[in-house]
């Protein structure tokens, strides 16, 4: 007689809060959720009454223009590139209401197919942090390794894609690993835009800086003022935690 093996598939989506927020945001236990770069990132940005359309890239599920929509009155536009996650994005805009938030499925090297030049004041973006070569060590399920390292879309790629969208004086806002810093640099300064703010992230001030913030604005004057921020256990929220280097 013939034995049947039945497995039993458990349900990983999951609704969550978005910290502090007010808000919801649907994950998937097998895919890459949202980190604090990502909310860090968010408090980072400034939107002014001018602002009008802020662009997303790399979107994951969507925390940033969650949190970007509820907060402002500005037309986002989010962009993710795996279609599993994209539709966690989709989720949770509805599941919080905000009609302001639309989401793309595409790779970001595409929207230049998708939107004239100079079409954003803002441009916000939370990369794949890490290079691919010979000596990377790459998580074997590819949904992941998307997003940590720079298999679909790299720092030049999407440094071209501000270029070309972002609005002449508009900012760009970038969270990254400070060992590639010297790579950003020499980036903005090869796509006509000026760091004006940068935030080193500390977990320890015995230890190295574990993330960098910039905002840089196309075609502006040069000028950068240079911060340091310490983010510990202790940190129960993290809104408003820039508000005065705003």
């Amino acid at each position: 007689m013939k034995k049947w093996k039945f497995l039993w598939v458990m349900k990983v989506e999951v609704l969550n809060d978005l910290y502090d927020y007010g808000l919801k945001i649907y994950q998937d236990n097998e895919l890459f959720k949202f980190s604090l770069d990502s909310l860090l990132l968010a408090e980072f940005v400034n939107v002014d009454k001018s602002d009008k359309k802020l662009l997303d890239i790399c979107s994951g599920n969507a925390p940033l223009p969650l949190i970007i929509g509820k907060k402002y009155n500005i037309d986002i536009t989010g962009v993710e590139i795996q279609r599993e996650i994209y539709l966690l994005a989709i989720k949770s805009i509805v599941e919080n209401n905000l009609s302001n938030i639309e989401m793309l499925n595409c790779n970001a090297k595409d929207l230049k197919n998708y939107f004239p030049g100079n079409n954003f004041d803002i441009i916000t973006c939370n990369p794949p942090f890490f290079k691919v070569n010979e000596t990377s060590l790459i998580n074997e399920e590819r949904k992941k390794a998307i997003a940590r390292h720079e298999l679909t879309i790299t720092l030049e790629e999407i440094f071209d894609i501000v270029k070309h969208l972002l609005k002449d004086k508009g900012a760009f806002y970038l969270v990254h690993r400070p060992s590639r810093l010297e790579e950003i640099m020499n980036l903005a300064t090869t796509h006509n835009l000026h760091v004006k703010k940068m935030i080193f992230i500390y977990s320890d001030w015995k230890k190295d800086a574990i993330m960098v913030l910039l905002k840089m604005v196309k075609n502006s004057a040069p000028g950068v003022k240079i911060k340091s921020v310490i983010i510990n256990r202790e940190t129960k929220t993290y809104q408003n935690i820039f508000k005065e280097e705003k």
